[in-house]
């Protein structure tokens, strides 16, 4: 599925964030970066639908979004929040549940399927062992990955990802970021992220500063690089090694 934005402006009570922002989104994996308040949450809800443009529109495979009904729109992009308040009552396996919701109802019960998109939800996200604990009893870095399970069992096509490594551990950040890596695929997987190091491991990344896009590249791409270094007041240097970038902190 392709997401885009075209000439987007939005903001909160008459406070502007995004100045008609022109972006497209394919099957791949795209990391969104820039400097804190630069506006990259706010594209996201933009194109999840639950943050409407005060000008500009977004498309779903040339569709307005404004013209789709809630629940098609949910069977076709998941969204993951970056700071989820999940019901700390709700064991794994029922949060994950809730990512079914678009399919069964509000409602209606679970079929077979939909028992097995949340088995294999769980499975990708490494949380099986712990299905039937309750969100409460578990780390920041646990209920990260069972909210992420939750979005995977949508089986959504448009992966909305806000901070989607917060709270992890390194080993499951690497992971979260292999998993992106197999779901671009056949998924359009946008994340927003602040480690630029893990950014530049997506196929193509895209810089919001001051609610405009100042560069959008393949991963590799030399000005990108350049244009994150200056974005960033020269707090990280960008080089190549053996073909990938390798991000340092700039002491000096």
């Amino acid at each position: 599925m392709r997401l885009e934005a075209r000439s987007v402006c939005a903001g909160y009570r008459g406070r502007p964030v995004l100045a008609s922002v022109s972006v497209s989104f394919a099957p791949g994996w795209t990391a969104i970066v820039g400097p804190n308040g630069a506006g990259k949450s706010t594209l996201l809800r933009v194109l999840a639908g639950l943050l409407a443009p005060s000008a500009g529109d977004v498309l779903l495979d040339g569709v307005p979004l404004a013209r789709l009904a809630p629940r098609a729109r949910a069977r076709a992009i998941a969204w993951l929040p970056q700071l989820a308040e999940p019901a700390g009552e709700l064991t794994v396996r029922e949060t994950v549940l809730l990512g079914r919701l678009p399919q069964i109802g509000v409602f209606g019960a679970p079929s077979a399927d939909d028992e097995a998109a949340v088995q294999a939800a769980m499975q990708r996200t490494e949380c099986t062992a712990w299905a039937e604990r309750r969100l409460a009893e578990l780390s920041g870095g646990e209920r990260q990955r069972a909210l992420l399970a939750r979005a995977l069992a949508t089986e959504a096509r448009v992966l909305l990802l806000d901070e989607p490594t917060l709270h992890l551990d390194p080993p499951h950040q690497v992971a979260l970021a292999k998993l992106a890596r197999a779901l671009a695929a056949t998924h359009t997987v946008v994340t927003v992220m602040h480690d630029v190091s893990l950014a530049l491991a997506a196929d193509r990344v895209v810089l919001i500063e001051a609610g405009r896009v100042r560069a959008d590249a393949a991963a590799g791409d030399p000005a990108l690089h350049q244009a994150l270094e200056q974005c960033f007041g020269g707090a990280l240097r960008i080089e190549t090694r053996g073909g990938r970038p390798l991000v340092t902190p700039a002491f000096d």
